[in-house]
């Protein structure tokens, strides 16, 4: 197990950063503010590798550098691949461009009906309401957009895409994303929220955010009561390490159970980062304690200058297997490739299905024991004749 699962033992988001006031901390437009852009602020407080350094002068033109001070203070200073850094920190591998690699890995240019509204599956649509976000994974499947750096000119027209959803009776599932939905202002949320939740046949509205993760002082009680009103609303986070879960974390996601908002997480792949068992068994009985339940864990999306965070598909496949049956049925999170070209997301798993043939199907269970269930009378006769045991359907 990783050490420090005892909340006792969880990070904290406050270290040396001046002389700050706690409610200039607490206060998340501060943190805004205040957040780390530029390599002369970084090296300021941190002595970059010569592939940071380099990243960080040449990346610009690709993905905008931003780092939320408390965020920053997770990093350990000492070590130059620590998790924490190496998700938001540029280096110069991500100007490296392989040839399976792609600017809209997952096709939602071709699945948007109109600008920033995606509707790929049949009941369901995903808005994007900016182009912002409080910080920037360096492996971001939308770097194309979120920061501007590329030139993408993102300026999303809610009354547009609110009048699709309206006319689109099939769809019950809104999903906001961006950049970051909670970078909106309280009455710019309440607004959407409030006119979503006019559509009648919208049963189903969702938010994709990091903002607890990067600057949990966002949870505010102001926010809390724009969820209540137009609640339940729900929201998938996205923490991929341990060291994430810090107190202030913790108490954002109190904030938001308790303003009505269901909480699911959605972790990615990440080579180095958290592609071992240990690590993942760590991460997601810190979210169960959170109230938070994992519900992805992704494969790196094919988005350009991210071979370096990339693992081999097996690997998820192994952690997942070594979640099962270890851990809570609530821990495990399912993992999936977001298919390339816009297939969709599509679930991998570990081969608990050894056969199945026209009277009963064959499993194997998280030890790799061997197990048998009838489908049919005749099944159930064979399964009795072939002395299986009643109780445990294992072979005897």
């Amino acid at each position: 197990m990783y050490p420090g699962d005892s909340r006792k033992n969880w990070y904290r988001g406050q270290g040396e950063w001046g002389a700050v006031a706690a409610s200039d901390w607490g206060d998340w437009r501060w943190q805004m503010r205040n957040r780390i852009t530029d390599l002369d602020e970084l090296e300021s407080r941190l002595e970059l590798t010569e592939e940071e350094r380099e990243g960080c002068l040449l990346i610009r033109n690709k993905l905008a550098m931003a780092i939320t001070p408390y965020f920053f203070n997770l990093i350990d200073k000492e070590a130059p691949e620590c998790p924490i850094r190496r998700q938001v920190i540029p280096r110069v591998d991500e100007l490296i461009t392989h040839p399976e690699e792609l600017l809209d890995p997952v096709g939602e240019e071709d699945s948007m009906a109109v600008e920033g509204l995606v509707h790929r599956y049949p009941d369901r649509c995903l808005f994007l309401v900016t182009n912002v976000c409080a910080a920037y994974c360096r492996y971001c499947t939308r770097s194309r957009m979120v920061s501007n750096a590329q030139g993408y000119d993102f300026h999303p027209n809610f009354e547009n895409a609110l009048k699709y959803i309206e006319e689109h009776t099939e769809i019950r599932d809104v999903l906001l994303s961006g950049g970051d939905p909670l970078l909106l202002s309280d009455k710019k949320l309440d607004y959407l929220l409030g006119r979503l939740r006019q559509i009648e046949h919208v049963e189903f509205i969702r938010i994709g955010s990091r903002i607890p993760v990067f600057m949990p002082q966002r949870i505010t009680p102001e926010l809390q009561e724009v969820f209540l009103r137009h609640g339940p609303i729900w929201m998938s986070i996205h923490v991929n390490h341990p060291r994430e879960c810090t107190e202030e974390l913790y108490e954002a996601t109190k904030r938001l159970t308790m303003a009505g908002v269901p909480l699911g997480n959605q972790s990615v792949l990440l080579k180095g980062i958290n592609d071992d068992v240990d690590t993942m068994t760590s991460l997601v009985h810190r979210l169960l304690m959170m109230r938070v339940r994992p519900y992805y864990l992704y494969q790196t999306d094919l988005i350009t200058g991210t071979r370096h965070f990339r693992t081999d598909v097996r690997k998820g496949i192994e952690i997942v297997k070594g979640l099962r049956g270890h851990s809570s049925g609530y821990s495990v999170p399912q993992f999936v490739i977001d298919a390339p070209g816009g297939g969709g997301k599509i679930p991998l798993n570990p081969e608990y299905v050894k056969e199945i043939t026209d009277t009963e199907i064959v499993m194997r269970n998280f030890e790799g024991m061997e197990y048998r269930y009838p489908l049919t009378p005749e099944g159930l006769v064979e399964y009795q004749q072939n002395g299986v045991s009643h109780a445990a359907g294992i072979l005897v």
